[in-house]
């Protein structure tokens, strides 16, 4: 029975969301959403910082080039954001966005969803 109560608790449970992606999912998985947008690395680090602006919340870091881009910002609870962008074959972006320590699936797909109206 504990072990039951264990599994369940623990974040490396996943769920997923269809239809937001340029695959048509969005994965929750080990405290990470992962997703992947039909759009150049560029277009997506541009919305990302955007996003990450509006949402007021403190970028700490940030860097984008041809391949990869990343975002590290904290929110008021003083958990990092990361926000980790790498470019795909066929002009797609990978994004994965994890939250704190061990994740927080509501923030991130917060944070998601606002990226994806930037774009």
């Amino acid at each position: 029975m504990l072990l039951v109560c264990a599994v369940t608790v623990l974040p490396g449970c996943s769920s997923e969301s269809k239809g937001t992606g340029a695959s048509g999912k969005v994965e929750y998985s080990w405290g990470e959403l992962n997703a992947t947008e039909s759009a150049g690395i560029e277009k997506v680090y541009d919305a990302s910082l955007k996003a990450v602006e509006e949402l007021k919340l403190p970028i700490i870091q940030k860097g984008v080039d041809s391949m990869s881009g990343k975002i590290i910002a904290r929110d008021v609870e003083d958990k990092k954001i990361i926000i980790t962008l790498t470019a795909a074959t066929g002009g797609t972006t990978k994004i994965s966005i994890k939250v704190g320590t061990l994740g927080d699936e509501g923030k991130s797909k917060l944070i998601y969803e606002q990226i994806k109206k930037k774009m």
